[in-house]
This record gives structure tokens, C-alpha cells and sequence, in this order.
């Protein structure tokens, strides 16, 4: 075999290996390893990617590499799309790109400062999302700037689940600390508010919504997956809350078992939702690994969908709009949509109704688990719905506006 053509397909391979481990979807790793192997000539390359393994093959060259799931930096995918095109625009020799992949891959993340200002900014404004009072918005200002402390250098040094259930103790422990400090001054808190938007910040986002485009795509193995890496993180998170409140009870024992959330009057006004949707995905963009300059184009997003859910009362109709939202913003900004649909999408996700319904579960509500997770599956095939849809939408008129602009170009 040719060494060019063999380096090629290694090359192509380290492309993927970056693309999957920081959340891209299949069919991205898939496309972008074809298109870097055309680029150098390499006949008849062969993939088979799954959520947490690549095979390659092509002209007698074969390997396997496994990739064990862990966090997510969109900016590395975005990075990695860009050298796609630059590749097949011929800008790269094979040394070029080689440098060029370290060099992404040895990318530093952002600062500890921007990742717990948006952490808590985030926080914050999904607090007001998930129906909590200013009053409890404020408390969460200390919570979310602590527990993002918390995710930012403690995170890196455990497992995944580990981390997971570790962080739902801490950010659980929090907010009983920050109920019975304000409690003590007279000021009441909605401890299940504060409790889910302060863990909404370790909700696997990535994972669940590229599980659902996953599966849109065919690619099931992959989407059952992810899938189910979500839903044993949210198992995590709850025990970790169980367990602050079992020692609680221990301790103190008057503590009433949580409830589901009741929504503030005040912060219900569609005008302050709109803003804590903005606010809170764009907070979360960062700890996302967004790009900063697409931090803005992310609120927004999120901003429109939570939008178009809040007057249509629909997560189909809202994850269609943001589907095809983040699809034209990609198209504007020359950037993978993952990055939009992911930041996007958070809003909807159903954190609260999958963590409503374990945390029932283990604590014997059977009725409530009930209620709550047909709730969290509804919204779920929802979004799958949306998703599926609004693609499907812009990729029909994106072909209607080649085909009007080819037609235009021969007439001229």
C-alpha cells in the first residue's frame, strides 16, 4: 500500500477520533473521513463508526481504535469541519494536516473563570425557566457559582458517573445549605426549584440530543447508546440527591420530601422567560465548548425555540423551529449545526421530568415515577420528532434554492 494513502487513512481516522469523542453525530464523522480520504486519492475507504469505536479500512490498510465517552467540545468539531473543507479545497499536505490534528486536538479548554461565570450564568437562567422566584434566583447565584467551582476542578479527576453522582450530591447539598440559610432569615426558597436548576448544569445534553439525530439517521446502535449514557447519568444525579437528603433526614429530619415544582407568577411573564432562555443557553454554550463568537447566535437559538414553546405549547413545533433555525445559522456562519441544535435544544430536554421520574422511583412513588416519565417521553419523542422534521424542511428547500440558483446561472 502507498505510505501517502496510508497515512491518509490514519489521518482521516485521528479526524473522526476528535469529531466523536467531542460530540459529534455518525453521519458528521462518517462524511468528514470520506471526504478527507477522497481528498488524497484513497480508493474505496471503508468506516464503521460507532458512539464509542471506529474501524477503518481501504486498500489493505485496517485498524480499530476504541473511544471511551466522555465530555464534549463543540469548538473541536467546529475546528475539525473547517480543515474538512480546507482539505478537499486541496489547502493541506499530509504533514500539513497531521500538524494541523495535533494541534486541535492539544487545544486548550476555556479558562476556569469563563467556565464558572457561564456555569452560573446558565444556572441562573434556567432556575427562572424551571419556575423559580427571583428570590430563588438569587440563592441560585451562589449555588450555580459553586457548583460550577465544583464541575470545573473537581469534574476532570473521576469517572464520568462517578462525577455525575458526586456533582448531584454536591449541587443537592447546596441547596438544602442555601434553604436553611435563607430560612433562617425568614426568607422561604422553592427547594425543588433551586434543586433543578442548579443540576440541569450536569444534564447530559450531548449525548441525548445526538442520540435522538442518531437515530433519525438510521445509526440505532449508536442512538441506543447514547441514549442509554443519558439516562444512566440521570440515574446518577438523582442517587447522588437521594443521598443528601436521606443524610439530611438523618441529621435533621424536617425537610418535607421534594415535590414538583411550583412556577412563580412574577417570572412566568413570557418576556422574562424569553430573556432566562437566552441567558441560560448561552451560559451553557461555554460549558458546551461553544466558539465565544457563536455564544450569541446559541441564545438565541434557545431563545426562539423556548418561544415558540411557550405560545404553541408544543415540543414538536418548538424542536422543528430550532431544527431548522440552527440549520439556516449554520449555513450563515459556515458552521457544523451541531453546535446550534445542541446549545439550542437544552431548553427542551427533559432533565426534570427523567430526573422526577428516577428520583420517584428510588424513593417508592411509583404513581409520581408514572406520571413524570410518560411526561419526560413525550417530550422526548417530541424533540425526536422536531428534529427529524425541521432537517428534513431545510434540506427540501435548501435543494429548491440550488436547484433555482443552478437554473438562474444557466439562463444568464
Amino acid at each position: 500500500m502507498n505510505n501517502d494513502k496510508e497515512k491518509a487513512l490514519q489521518l482521516a481516522t485521528e479526524a473522526g477520533h476528535i469529531l466523536l469523542e467531542n460530540g459529534a453525530e455518525i453521519s458528521r464523522v462518517e462524511e468528514t473521513m470520506i471526504h478527507i480520504c477522497d481528498a488524497y486519492g484513497v480508493e474505496d475507504p471503508g468506516y464503521f463508526v460507532l458512539s464509542n469505536g471506529i474501524i477503518a479500512t481501504g486498500d489493505g490498510y485496517a485498524d480499530a481504535k476504541f473511544i471511551p465517552i466522555k465530555g464534549m467540545q463543540l469548538s473541536k468539531i467546529v475546528e475539525v469541519n473547517q480543515v474538512s473543507r480546507d482539505v478537499t479545497n486541496g489547502k493541506y499536505t499530509l504533514d500539513e494536516l497531521e500538524s494541523r490534528l495535533k494541534d486541535i486536538r492539544n487545544d486548550k479548554s476555556k479558562p476556569w473563570w469563563e467556565m464558572i461565570t457561564c456555569i452560573t450564568i446558565g444556572i441562573m437562567g434556567f432556575s427562572i425557566i424551571f419556575g423559580c422566584s427571583f428570590t430563588d434566583m438569587f440563592s441560585s447565584l451562589f449555588t450555580g457559582m459553586l457548583l460550577g467551582i465544583f464541575i470545573t476542578f473537581a469534574g476532570k479527576h473521576i469517572s464520568r458517573f462517578a462525577n455525575s453522582l458526586i456533582c448531584g450530591f454536591v449541587g443537592a447539598l447546596l441547596c438544602i445549605v442555601a434553604y436553611r440559610i435563607f430560612g433562617s432569615f425568614g426568607i422561604h426558597l422553592n427547594l425543588p426549584n433551586i434543586i433543578i436548576g442548579n443540576i440541569i448544569a450536569l444534564v447530559p445534553g450531548v449525548p441525548f440530543t445526538n442520540g435522538m439525530r442518531d437515530l433519525a439517521n438510521e445509526d440505532y446502535i449508536a442512538g441506543c447508546t447514547r441514549l442509554l449514557d443519558a439516562f444512566i447519568v440521570f440515574f446518577c444525579i438523582a442517587v447522588g440527591v437521594i443521598i443528601v437528603f436521606y443524610i439530611d433526614d438523618k441529621f435533621f429530619g424536617d425537610i418535607e420530601a421534594l415535590g414538583m415544582p411550583e412556577y412563580d407568577k412574577t417570572t412566568s411573564v413570557w418576556y422574562i422567560q424569553l430573556i432566562a432562555a437566552f441567558v441560560g443557553t448561552l451560559g451553557f454554550s461555554a460549558l458546551f465548548g461553544a466558539p465565544r463568537h457563536y455564544y450569541i447566535a446559541c441564545g438565541i437559538v434557545g431563545m426562539i425555540g423556548w418561544a415558540a414553546y411557550i405560545f404553541t405549547n408544543s415540543v414538536l413545533i418548538a424542536s422543528l423551529i430550532i431544527a431548522v433555525v440552527s440549520h439556516i445559522c449554520a449555513v450563515i456562519q459556515h458552521c457544523p449545526v451541531t453546535v446550534f441544535l445542541i446549545c439550542g435544544i437544552i431548553p427542551l430536554v427533559p432533565g426534570g421530568g427523567l430526573f422526577w421520574t428516577l428520583y420517584y422511583m428510588i424513593t417508592n412513588h411509583l404513581r409520581y415515577a408514572f406520571e413524570a416519565g410518560t411526561d419526560a417521553i413525550k417530550v422526548t419523542i417530541g424533540i425526536a420528532g422536531g428534529i427529524i422534521i425541521g432537517a428534513a424542511i431545510f434540506d427540501r428547500l435548501l435543494k429548491k434554492l440550488k436547484m433555482k440558483s443552478t437554473k438562474n446561472h444557466h439562463l444568464s
